[in-house]
């Protein structure tokens, strides 16, 4: 928990996952997004994350971290005791919009970046978009690694970290940053952050709830069961996400019931929007606190 000055608003972050902690993260949203400044930000390893134990995550299951959020969100609520800006990243999303649905009393309004909101046309779209990009690239080795990557659903850790290595490659998920220096990031800030034996066991664990979480989420539809939220919501997308086609960006907001809702595509930037254009999502969260 964060904050320049006692008293600030609370904002919760919900990370992007399956299975990727958090807390190593921290220097870098402080370095770009800069909330502190305006928010007690509270960052937050869910369960199985990090290097918890290996009971936590084998208990993982979306339920259960939707279960979990309402009551961290329920804890800041109470030991603030203001509303909280909840800001929720791909998946982490998916929950906060599940959450906060029965957690209005508490929640102010979500911020949700690069929202998750189905599964089956999620993966068809990206498998167009690889086949397409690594044709186009013309580069022997993309398509040596595509050749080699099975089609969707994936429902296991190795072939869904495969999808996220070409992804990277090709710019998907921070623009201008290939696999090789978004796991070398990872890596030296999970070093820093839970030592050598923790990152060990922060590997181990997101491999685990990867292979427990990614077989629930092959059949995650929104649009099927849509939350009603009573807080505003402000979404933001990549223009440049192949995870999120425009299709399900502009569908998601209007299946979601919401007293009032924002939609900000931003250009030039991919499903890490909040690192690809830290400005601009600063200024969606600057908006939703007022």
């Amino acid at each position: 928990m964060c904050a320049a000055r006692a008293g600030l608003p609370p904002l919760l972050v919900v990370q992007a996952g399956p299975g990727f902690p958090l807390l190593h993260e921290v220097k870098k949203f402080q370095r770009q997004l800069r909330l502190e400044n305006d928010f007690l930000v509270c960052y937050w390893d869910q369960r199985g994350c990090g290097p918890a134990s290996k009971l936590d995550a084998n208990s993982v299951s979306m339920q259960q971290q939707v279960d979990d959020l309402r009551a961290v969100l329920a804890w800041i609520h109470a030991e603030t005791r203001q509303q909280v800006i909840v800001f929720g990243i791909s998946v982490g999303a998916t929950f906060v919009l599940q959450a906060v649905q029965h957690e209005t009393d508490k929640t102010k309004a979500v911020v949700a970046i690069s929202a998750d909101s189905n599964t089956a046309r999620s993966d068809a779209s990206v498998h167009a978009f690889l086949r397409e990009q690594v044709t186009r690239a013309n580069d022997r080795r993309l398509s040596s690694k595509f050749a080699k990557l099975a089609t969707p659903p994936y429902t296991g850790s190795a072939e869904f970290q495969q999808r996220a290595s070409i992804l990277a490659d090709l710019g998907g998920i921070e623009r201008g940053k290939k696999f090789s220096s978004v796991l070398r990031e990872t890596l030296f800030g999970m070093l820093g952050t839970y030592g050598v034996v923790g990152t060990a066991k922060a590997v181990g664990n997101m491999n685990a709830i990867q292979n427990a979480l990614l077989p629930q989420m092959v059949s995650l539809d929104l649009f099927a069961d849509p939350p009603r939220l009573a807080v505003p919501v402000h979404y933001v997308f990549g223009e440049q996400d192949p995870l999120v086609p425009a299709e399900l960006a502009k569908q998601l907001p209007a299946a979601i019931a919401a007293p009032a809702c924002t939609v900000t595509l931003v250009p030039n930037a991919a499903h890490m929007v909040h690192f690809d254009q830290p400005a601009v999502v600063r200024s969606v969260v600057m908006n939703a606190r007022s």
